[in-house]
Order: C-alpha cells, then structure tokens, then sequence
C-alpha cells in the first residue's frame, strides 16, 4: 500500500492498552510501504550492530513478527522502538513510541526508581588478576588528571560474569587510596535487569539522586534532561570527584552522566561497546587467562585435597571457561562438598560437559553451585529472586521462606560465602542479574504457583505489618485513620522508639514504592492500598514525589478492583501530595472527586478529612469565609462521629485560618482546644501542631516568651516523629520570632534551616513564608540587595502557588525595600500591590501599608 494512504503515521500517544499499541504500530508498517518482517529485521540489525550489540543479541525474524501479534500483556520495548526507528527514522517520533511504552507497560514510575550512593560498594576479599587492566586505568587516570583533564573510562566492557563490576570497585577503591578526590558517586543503572518490571534507569532520575547528593535543594533541580546534566557539571565544577556508572546500557544512557570537568573521574560498566562515548581509555574485560584462573581458584580452594591429577584445578578452571563469575561460584562449591578431592570436582565437571553444550560455564557453574546446596538454601535462592525490590534483608528472606530469623540469616551468610548473592551494605543484599534470572526460572520450575504467591503474601504482610508497627511508635494516637494490619506471622525487626521506626521506614522507603507498584499490578489490591493509607501520614512528612507514585499505584489498585473508600482515599493521598508540591489545581480537583466517593460510600470519618483538607486550599488562596465553613463542617463531622485524633486536627486548623483572618482571640481558643484533645489522646502530632499555633499567636501578640517555649516543644515532637515539613515550619517560626527579638544572626539561621528542608522536601508554598522571612530579617539587618532577592523570590514562589498573603507580605516588603532604596515610585507600586491584596482578603495589614502610602505621599508635599 502507497505511503500517502495515510496523511499521518499513527500517533501511539492516543493507545490505553498494549494492544491499541500493536494495532498503530501495524498502521504504521502499512503507512512506511508495508516492507516484509524480513526487511524489518535487517534494518534493526544494522542500527543495532552500527551500536555495538553482539551477534548473540540481535532479532530473528520470528521476534520482529511477534511485536506485530495482538494478545501480548508486554512488549519487548527495545526491540520496538527499534522496529520504529526502522519504520519511520525521525528522533521525534520515536522518542514519542518510546514514552507510550513506557507509560502502557508502567515504567514511568520504574524508570525513575534508582538508588545512588556516595560511597562505593565493598571491595571483593581476595580480588585475584586484573593486573595488566588495573595498571592501564591507574595510568590513564594520572595522566589525565596531571594534565588537568576529564577522564571517562568508559570501556569496562564484556559479557556477563566478567567482572567488570568487581574491576570497576576494585580501582575505584584503589584510586581512592592513591588520589585525593572530595566526591564519590556510585549508580548502578540497571541496565540489563531479568526483571522487565525493572527496566534501564532513567539518566534524569540519576541525575536528581546525584544533584541531591552534591547538596543541590530539590526545588532548584531543574525537569529537563539537558538542563539537569549542565546543572551536574556545574556543581561538579572545582571538584576532584570519581563517578562509577556500573551496569550500562547505552551510550544515550550514560552520556548525561558523563562529569565532563577537569579533575573527575568517570567509570563506566556495560556489557555493550560504549565506544560512541570516545573514552580517554578504554578497556575490554575478557575472560581471566589460564594463569589468573588457576590462580584465582588455588587461593580459593587451598585447603582442599587435590587427589591423583595435580592438573584438577586448570582443567575445573577450563570448564568453567576461565569466566569470574563461574569460577566464583564453583569455589563455593568446591568448600561445601566434603570428602571430595580436586580431582574428583575435575572429573565431574568434565561428565557434565559430555552430557549438553553449555554457554561458557555461566549455566553449569550457576547450576552446580545451586544443585549442591542444602534444600533451604535452594527454596531460599530461588524466593529471593522472585523479591520485586531491588534490594533485601534477612527479615524479608524470612517471610519469603517462612523461616525463623536465624536460619534466614544464616542461609544468606553461605549463600554470600558462595556468591550468589552479594551483599549491597551491612546486612542488605542483592542478587547479580544472572544469578536472578537463573533462581527466578528455578522459582517458577519447581515451585508452583501457589506456593510462589504464598511466599509474595508472606513478604508484603511483613512489609504492611512492619510499616503498621513503625507508625505506630511514631503516631500512636492516629491509629483510628490507618486501616487495620494484623501482625506479621514472620520475624520482624525489635522497633522499641521512634528513631528506630523512622531508620527503618527511611531503609525501606524504595522497597515498599517497589511493593506498592507489585501489589498492585499483580493481584494484590488491597495490600496497596493498606500499605498507602499507612505510610500516608509519613509520606506527607517530606515524601512528595514518593507520595505521589505510592497513591498513584493505590488509585490504580482501587479502580481496577471496584473499592470506591480505597479510591477516596488514594485520591486525598494524591492531593496532599500535590499541594505540598504548590499545585493546588490538582489537589483540588483530587479533594473533591474523593469527597463524592466519600458520600457514596457513606464514609464520615473520609468526608470530614476531604472538606477539612478543601479548606486548606481556600486558605491558602486567601479565601479565609470559604476555609473557615469547610473546616466548621469537618470539625461537625468529627465530633458526629467522635473521631477526637480528627477533631483535634480540626480544631488546630480552625485556629490556624482564624489567625489568618486576623480573628485573634477565636485562633487562641481553638489552638487551646486542640492542645487539650491531643494530650488526652496521646496524639503528639496534633500536640504539635497546636503548640506551633499558639507559639505563631503568640509571636503576632508581642508575647515572646511562652511564644519560644511553645515552638521550641513543637520543634522537638516534629523531629521526634519525623515530619520533616512541619519541623521546617517551626523552624520558620522560630525566625520570625528571632527577628521580632532582633536576633538578627540567629533568625537567619533558623530561617536558612527551613528553606533548606522545604527546598529539599519540594514544599514550595511554605517556601515562599521562608523567603519573606529572610527577606524582611535582611532588611532589619542593613543588608537591603539580599531583602530584594528574597522577597522577589517570594513574590515568584507565591504567584505560582497562588498563595495571595504571601505575594501580599512579598509586595510589602519589596514596597519597604525601594524605600530604603531612596525610590518613591517604586515603593508605592509595591505597597498598592500589597494593599489590594490585604483589602481583598480582609486582612488588618491593611491598616499599615495605608500609612506607609500616607507617610510617601506627605513626603512628596514636603
């Protein structure tokens, strides 16, 4: 059929399902000419070979066919954007197959879930050969940094089981002996994960974690790729540092990442030829010779008894094909199997050989070490591997495998010993991706089905129990809007404080995003949205973003399975979210969507939270009658159904608007209201939040001395329960209360500590209360330009999330500042600004900024 059949080629952003995707890329196919599979396939096998893939790696024609064929659940998202690319070669529109991809087969999330670290991973206990490698990065990397140059050694190259992870560390931890660097970075990128649930890491994400890392404020990161890779040069700018990119996949995928500034070092892992990066030095990682090999497994095994053939340990090294990896794990085996000589080892491996063709000793080696483990061991492996997190504990390895926590821990100690698991950090491990991809096809070989989705609902009970007990110590008094979690049948961590629970749900917080997103696409609904509603409250704490993806999988869950309360309450999970983040449109929206399924479900306790929540909104928009009736009704509900954690909440909410609104002595009251019910109720939260109003009031009222006292005890039982956000906003208060002392330099400290978690956290409306604060601290202070810059800051901030008080303070005090500044003109722009906003919202602030316009009028007459 002609090309010009269609006007168009098919737009995938218009597919909801994996079919709708097939179908448009078999529209697509008939608008490029409808060429054969055959042609298909050679053209996707040219670009990949021109990439650097191996023969082993490229499509049949049988594979190009099958991307064609409706009925799939997934599809193979390499080999489609390829078969795209192949079709129609503009950079756009594949790019816009790919994001269809991703959002249809759930990797949006996927992608972005990647852990960096600044420090290495553990060096390997008796790293063997390597020698000739070693020395060529050493000397490549002093040549370049004596010169004064970037370095990317990009070309740690080779199959699987090389060790060009173990080589990349090993040097890494070498160069850190022999070099002075000020930073270290370490990502694995994920880049070939048997897992399809964990596809490549997304450069940006990595990016985030990095800027993170390097001390970059979470709202200065910037969205765009390009934009966030220059900002990563940038503050990388001066800096000795060494990069390690472990497990890449692309070029396109590390070129981001690359710390291309005098004095960083990058190191760069991959199974594929990364040549298009043009590396300073570049290293193909082989297989170990014979004499490595040989060396490797004598010092091994040396306490093993050889037997008649004093050749056993090459010829075992020869089955093995002198591969690392393989080597590695038949060691283990070797020292686990008594009474056997080297020899008698030898002659096995070499029955084994006659009886199938293996693939360089991976699947002998991996099938070896597996077969003569212990029956624990084995069930252990392969239920591990079937963990939906990137990485685990003893106590998850015990609910997989329903054991006590000694054996667990002493299942993985040997399994550690014999690597085939490594361990990440203290007491956490991870499985190499060979390793995974063989347990988990022993998982679903020998164990059935049942008894795999036995061992998954053991392993997330643990998590949504666990997670119960953490809020619990952290949250007592809020046990009525959780759900309620039974206790886990299975060993779980000794919790006794709130700083354990916090260490504990900050470990675990990428597990249980990871368990979030499993449950709910794999028949497990309710554990996700149990496991949302629980962590809500900790999320809310600074946790935006993980928020958002945590409700966003509880939402899906609670649609796909018909539950209307789940779906409400994901919803107001959704919400608070987005208006931590300053987006109060969607909060809004969120609010009043769960609101209406609230009131179907006939959920009051759900209703009161949603109206309660709606009035926060029109707080924060300066609608102060509108605020105050939707928290009145929610504070009526509260008491109707004798929920006190909620109408103590309330009741700190209505003390909050009611200050606002310039309704002093009523906010006292309802501060003092609030105050009384927490502490019957045992609730800190909500003794905090209540102590916090009334030391604000207090301040506003020139009563600083109960004023520090109350914010000081607000402060400690925020960091006591770890809500970071609302520990920020004492601390803004503390600033506020030091600059009415004139405590100038201290006032700035507190308000630097908020901004710094409010930026870190995302929080971009109580950004703006921080930006007007040290605005108006350095315009006490003298130091005018730094009062421009903030309350400019502010004025920006606050536009955007519609916060009018603060853009009404900003124009204050931007009005005070060109005053200072000898600049009528512009001072009495800033104070009408600020006075048509005070008008507007009712507010008596109104009353001063009339006489500043007074006073600049009576000094123009004169």
């Amino acid at each position: 059929m002609p090309r010009d059949t269609f006007a168009a080629p098919p737009d995938p952003a218009e597919a909801g399902t994996v079919d709708d995707l097939v179908e448009r890329l078999r529209l697509l196919k008939v608008w490029a000419g409808d060429p054969s599979y055959e042609t298909i396939k050679e053209r996707v096998n040219a670009a990949w070979t021109t990439q650097g893939r191996p023969a082993g790696e490229l499509a049949r024609r049988s594979t190009v066919a099958n991307c064609f064929q409706s009925g799939r659940r997934r599809l193979n998202t390499d080999l489609v954007v390829a078969v795209v690319q192949a079709l129609r070669d503009d950079t756009g529109y594949v790019t816009q197959w790919r994001q269809a991809l991703r959002v249809i087969g759930r990797e949006v999330e996927a992608v972005s879930q990647v852990r960096v670290q600044d420090s290495l991973p553990q060096d390997l206990v008796g790293f063997t050969g390597r020698t000739d490698e070693l020395k060529r990065l050493s000397d490549a990397v002093r040549q370049a940094t004596g010169a004064g140059s970037a370095v990317v050694i990009s070309a740690i190259e080779g199959m699987a089981g090389v060790g060009k992870t173990q080589l990349a560390v090993h040097a890494g931890q070498q160069l850190l002996r022999e070099e002075q660097f000020d930073r270290v970075l370490f990502v694995n990128l994920r880049g070939f994960h048997p897992d399809p649930t964990q596809p490549p890491a997304d450069p940006a994400a990595v990016l985030d974690g990095f800027l993170r890392l390097l001390g970059m404020p979470g709202h200065q990161i910037p969205h765009r790729l390009a934009a966030r890779a220059a900002a990563y040069r940038n503050r990388l700018a001066g800096a000795r540092a060494l990069i390690v990119l472990d497990n890449a996949a692309t070029a396109d995928q590390v070129r981001p990442l690359l710390a291309d500034v005098p004095g960083c070092v990058t190191l760069v892992t991959s199974r594929r030829s990364l040549a298009d990066l043009h590396p300073t030095a570049r290293l193909t990682v082989d297989v170990f010779d014979p004499d490595e090999a040989t060396a490797f497994l004598t010092a091994a095994v040396s306490e093993q008894p050889v037997g008649p053939h004093p050749d056993a340990i090459a010829r075992i090294a020869r089955r093995c094909g002198y591969l690392p990896l393989a080597l590695g794990l038949i060691a283990g085996h070797i020292r686990n199997t008594a009474g056997w000589t080297l020899t008698d080892h030898a002659d096995r491996l070499d029955e084994r050989h006659r009886d199938r063709r293996l693939e360089a000793g991976v699947e002998l080696a991996l099938d070896l070490s597996y077969r003569h483990l212990p029956a624990d061991q084995q069930r252990l492996l392969r239920l591990v591997a079937l963990h939906p997190g990137q990485d685990f504990d003893a106590y998850a390895a015990a609910a997989l495998t329903d054991t006590a926590l000694d054996t667990a821990e002493a299942c993985l100690g040997a399994l550690f010993r014999d690597h085939l698991i490594q361990q990440a950090t203290a007491g956490r491990y991870v499985l190499h991706d060979l390793v995974r991809a063989y347990a988990t096809a022993r998982a679903h070989d020998h164990d059935s089905p049942p008894a795999r989705r036995a061992a998954l609902t053991r392993l997330f009970d643990y998590y949504l129990a666990t997670t119960a007990a953490a809020m619990e110590i952290l949250l007592p008094g809020e046990a009525n809007v959780r759900p309620h979690v039974s206790p886990a049948g299975t060993p779980v961590p000794p919790l006794t404080d709130r700083p354990d629970a916090l260490d504990w749900l900050d470990t675990e917080r990428p597990t249980l995003v990871a368990v979030a997103d499993h449950t709910a696409t794999h028949g497990w609904p309710d554990h996700t949205t149990r496991l949302a509603r629980t962590l809500s409250r900790y999320l809310q704490g600074g946790h935006h973003n993980d928020a958002l993806t945590v409700h966003g999988h509880a939402h899906r869950a609670a649609r796909d399975s018909g539950d209307l309360k789940g779906q409400a309450h994901a919803l107001s999970g959704l919400a608070i979210a987005h208006l931590r983040l300053g987006r109060p449109d969607p909060a809004d929206d969120h609010l009043r969507q769960a609101l209406e399924l609230f009131r179907q479900t006939a959920d009051t306790a759900g209703q009161a939270r949603a109206l309660f929540n709606i009035g926060l909104i029109a707080e924060r928009a300066g609608r102060y009658p509108d605020a105050i009736a939707y928290k009145q009704q929610a504070l009526e509900l509260d008491r109707r159904n004798g929920d006190r954690i909620g109408e103590a909440t309330t009741l700190g909410g209505l003390g909050a608007v009611m200050e606002r609104a310039g309704r002093l002595d009523e906010a006292a009251d309802y501060y003092r209201q609030s105050l009384t019910v927490s502490r019957q109720t045992g609730n800190p939260r909500g003794e905090a939040l209540a102590l916090h109003g009334l030391g604000e009031l207090a301040v506003r009222m020139g009563r600083y001395e109960p004023a520090g006292d109350h914010l000081e005890q607000a402060l400690r039982l925020y960091r006591q329960i770890g809500d970071r956000t609302s520990e920020a906003g004492a601390l803004e208060s503390l600033g506020s209360l030091h600059t009415r002392l004139d405590r100038l330099d201290e006032a700035t400290e507190y308000y630097r500590q908020a901004l710094t978690v409010f930026q870190e956290t995302g929080n971009q409306d109580n950004e703006a209360w921080v930006c007007n604060g040290l605005g108006e601290v350095s315009r006490a202070a003298g130091r005018t330009a730094d009062a421009l810059t903030h309350h400019t800051a502010a004025h920006a901030i606050a536009s955007v999330t519609g916060n009018r008080h603060q853009q009404a303070r900003a124009h204050a005090g931007l009005g005070d500042v060109h005053r200072a500044l000898a600049d009528p003109g512009r001072a009495r722009d800033e104070y009408r600004q600020a006075l048509t906003h005070y008008v507007d919202l009712g507010l008596p602030e109104a009353d001063q900024i009339r006489l500043h316009l007074a006073e600049l009028d009576a000094a123009d007459q004169n």
